[in-house]
C-alpha cells in the first residue's frame, strides 16, 4: 500500500512551527512511569473509528483522557497506549491492527518528529532524524540504525532492559518505516527480511502485502532490513530550506525535553516572586511569560506532584517572612508587594500560615 506524498507539507509545517514552544515537552528516560505523545493515541482511535469503534467506547475502556486529542502537547502512560492497541485489535476483529494503522498514515500525525523526517535529503537521513528525535514522542522506544555492507539493518526497541514494546505497536512502527518510505520515495518500497520479537498476530500473507517479504518471529529485537542503496538514493521532494527551519525547532525541542523535570517548579516559583509586585501573579501571566500554554503549565506541575495554587500561597508566605523582617517597610507596603488586593487579604493570609497577625510577628522579633 503506497500513498503520494501530501502537496501541502511546506504550509503544514510552517504551521506546526507557529508559534514556537521551546519548553515542551518534558520527558524523562528510565521512569517508572514512562509516558508516550497522546498523539499515538489520537491515531489509535481514529483508525479503530475508520472501522466502525466508536472513539467515546475505546477511550472509556482504556484510560484514554478525551481532553488529550486536543492538546498537542499531552504526553499518556505508556500503560494507556499498550491498552489502546490492545483494545482496538480486539473491538476491530483486525488481528493485525497495527499494520492496518500504519497503511493510513498521513504527514504531519507526529508533529516536529514527522517533518523533520520527511524534510531529509535522503532516507538514511531521515532515519538518523527518526533515532534522534524520536524521544520526542516517546520515552523509551529508540532505533538503532547498522550498517552491513550492502544493507542496513533498523532495530526497533525499548532502551530498559527486559521490557519490550506490545506486539501491535511493534508492527506499526516497521510497517510505518516501509509506508513513510514508500511516501517519500514516490513508488513501493520493500524491505529485504523482517524480524519481529513476538509470535506472528495474523497470517503470513498479511505481512508479505506489506513488507513484500515473510517475517522471522520470536527474534531477539524487531527489525527491519533495507537496501543500501536505497537509502542512500535522493528524495525527490526534498526541501533543503524548510528542513533547516524544522531541525533547528526540532533541537530547540529536545534540549528542552532533556531538562531536568523538577526545574519547572523553580521556574515558576522564580517567576512568580518576580512578576509579585506588579500583578503578574496568574497561571496565564506565568504560563506566558515560561512559553508555555495554562495547560501544559499545568499538567507539567502535575507531572511533579504539585500545583499553581500551591506554589503561589509558598512563595507568598517564604516573602511574607522576609518583609516583615524589614522594619522599614509598613505592613500596607508589604501587602502591596505580596499581590494582595488588600492589607485585610494579607493579614488573613499571615494569620493562615503563622497562627498569629503580621503585627505580632513583627513584635516577636524584638
Amino acid at each position: 500500500m503506497v500513498m503520494k506524498p501530501c502537496p501541502n507539507t511546506r504550509e503544514n509545517v510552517l504551521r506546526v512551527l507557529t508559534p514556537l514552544d521551546v519548553h515542551a515537552p518534558t520527558m524523562t528516560t528510565r521512569t517508572s512511569s514512562p509516558k508516550v505523545s497522546a498523539r499515538i493515541g489520537a491515531l489509535i482511535i481514529h483508525r479503530a473509528s475508520v472501522l466502525g469503534v466508536q472513539p467515546a467506547h475505546l477511550m472509556s475502556s482504556t484510560g484514554f483522557n478525551a481532553e488529550w486529542l486536543s492538546d498537542p502537547e499531552a504526553r499518556m502512560p505508556l500503560a494507556v497506549e499498550e491498552h489502546l492497541w490492545a483494545r482496538a485489535a480486539d473491538l476491530t476483529h483486525k488481528p493485525s491492527f497495527g499494520l492496518f494503522a500504519a497503511g493510513l498514515i498521513r504527514p504531519g500525525e507526529f508533529d516536529v518528529l514527522d517533518y523533520a523526517v520527511r524534510t531529509a535529503p535522503d532516507l538514511r537521513t531521515a532515519l538518523q532524524r527518526l533515532a534522534r528525535y524520536n524521544r520526542l514522542l516517546h520515552d523509551l522506544a529508540t532505533f538503532e540504525i547498522i550498517p552491513i555492507g550492502e544493507t542496513t539493518r533498523i532495530e526497533h526497541r525499548f532502551d530498559v532492559v527486559g521490557v519490550r514494546p506490545c506486539p501491535q505497536a511493534a508492527e506499526f512502527t516497521l510497517a510505518s518505516l516501509v509506508v513513510v518510505a514508500s511516501q517519500l520515495c514516490g513508488e513501493p518500497v520493500q524491505a529485504l527480511s523482517v524480524e519481529f520479537a513476538h509470535a506472528a498476530l495474523d497470517k503470513l500473507e498479511t505481512y508479505r502485502e506489506v513488507f513484500g517479504v515473510t517475517p522471522r518471529v520470536k527474534c531477539s529485537v524487531s527489525c527491519l532490513v533495507l537496501p543500501s542503496e536505497l537509502l542512500d538514493r535522493p528524495v525527490p521532494a526534498a526541501d533543503p530550506g524548510l528542513s533547516r527551519i524544522v531541525m533547528a525547532h526540532a533541537e530547540q525541542l529536545l534540549a528542552a525535553s532533556q531538562c531536568p523535570p523538577e526545574n519547572i517548579v523553580t521556574l515558576v516559583r522564580r517567576q512568580l516572586a518576580e512578576g509579585m509586585a506588579h500583578g503578574q501573579t496568574s497561571l496565564q501571566a506565568v504560563a506566558r511569560c515560561l512559553n508555555l500554554s495554562e495547560r501544559s503549565l499545568q499538567r507539567r506541575l502535575d507531572d511533579q506532584g504539585t500545583r499553581f495554587a500551591y506554589l503561589m500561597d509558598e512563595v507568598r508566605r517564604e516573602l511574607a517572612m522576609r518583609y516583615i523582617a524589614d522594619e522599614h517597610l509598613a505592613l500596607g507596603e508589604v501587602a502591596y508587594l505580596l499581590g494582595f488586593a488588600d492589607p485585610s487579604s494579607f493579614h488573613r493570609a499571615f494569620k493562615r500560615w503563622t497562627g498569629i497577625t503580621p503585627a505580632a510577628a513583627r513584635r516577636s522579633r524584638h
